[in-house]
């Protein structure tokens, strides 16, 4: 059930992802008075793929907030995680005594 999550997230973020580039491509078109009919229509059916996802993530036990693309790509590096495995090994090697010493006191 859970490589079912991920699948769909990965899917919704390829989405995401995908779907700024069209806003982008929108936008230029725009901007430059040409036709953007086609880019939209890819958009909308982008978000109404996305939409279904995000029934079908829910249905499948998905239950955290989804972050937007803005969200996603406004974090910064400071607020990811870090691996700290090397950290509590270190802490777990101060915690055992080294043979031939005890912590016992004379």
């Amino acid at each position: 059930m859970d490589n079912k999550i991920n699948e769909i997230r990965r899917r919704i973020s390829t989405l995401r992802a995908e779907m700024t580039l069209i806003e982008a491509s929108i936008r230029d078109q725009v901007n430059r008075d040409l036709d953007c009919s086609e880019a939209s229509y890819r958009l909308m059916a982008m978000r109404a793929e996305v939409t279904e996802l995000i029934g079908r993530w829910k249905a499948a036990g998905g239950g955290e907030r989804l972050p937007t693309v803005r969200e996603r790509l406004g974090r910064s590096y400071a607020d990811r995680p870090i691996a700290t495995a090397k950290a509590d090994k270190a802490k777990a090697d101060k915690a055992k005594p080294k043979p031939g010493h005890s912590n016992a006191r004379a």
